[in-house]
């Protein structure tokens, strides 16, 4: 399995850039993992831009992983997957895809990261840190006391497995959240809206 990357881009919906065009933006950057995320979009439109994007951080040297979408990730040879709480489990994920893959999960708890070790998860997706309007649905926010208090469990129990945090996460954030041990930090809007988007990311380096 690939080295995973601390700084992690997520591509959203409802941007008036396109998912494909967001991938580059986040290569341009400095950005080394990549997560396609289009909730709204059908397995054929997701394809599709799944395949360009895919390009683009090939060219790059760039993790891309798919969110949910299995199948699509298997199909147009994506380097992982990340599932949310609803999806497809980690363990039958790991499956349908080998031991090869990067498989990581979505937790806003403990159990929830006990579960996905157990199930064979590279990495957890911790959060949400604060309100985001990226995610429907979205779990009971962490604050930075539940990251503390999370991650001060797991080095209690022993567990090391990279934890990324995510959810309305500002530039202003990073420094305090990787005090915690947090592994990585994910962010969409932050890199999006940044003018300079090879400063914020330089910045956060």
């Amino acid at each position: 399995m690939a080295l995973l990357e601390r700084l992690y881009f997520l591509t959203m919906d409802g941007s008036p850039v396109g998912h494909a065009e967001q991938v580059e933006a986040a290569c341009v950057a400095g950005i080394r993992m990549v997560q396609l995320r289009m909730k709204l979009a059908s397995d054929e439109e997701m394809r599709e831009v799944a395949i360009a994007a895919k390009k683009i951080c090939d060219a790059y040297g760039c993790l891309f992983l798919i969110n949910d979408r299995v199948e699509i990730a298997a199909a147009v040879g994506a380097d992982g997957v990340h599932l949310g709480q609803q999806d497809m489990a980690v363990g039958v994920a790991r499956r349908r895809l080998g031991p090869g893959r990067i498989i990581g999960g979505t937790a806003n708890a403990l159990e929830d990261i006990r579960e996905h070790c157990r199930q064979g998860a590279d990495y957890i997706g911790l959060g949400p840190y604060r309100y985001t309007t990226t995610k429907k649905n979205l779990s009971p926010v962490l604050g930075l006391g539940g990251y503390q208090r999370i991650m001060d469990q797991l080095r209690r129990e022993g567990i090391t497995i990279p934890v990324v945090g995510i959810g309305g996460i500002g530039r202003e954030d990073a420094a305090v959240l990787f005090e915690t041990g947090l592994y990585g930090i994910a962010f969409s809007g932050m890199l999006l809206q940044a003018e300079d988007k090879v400063g914020l990311v330089n910045e956060i380096k």
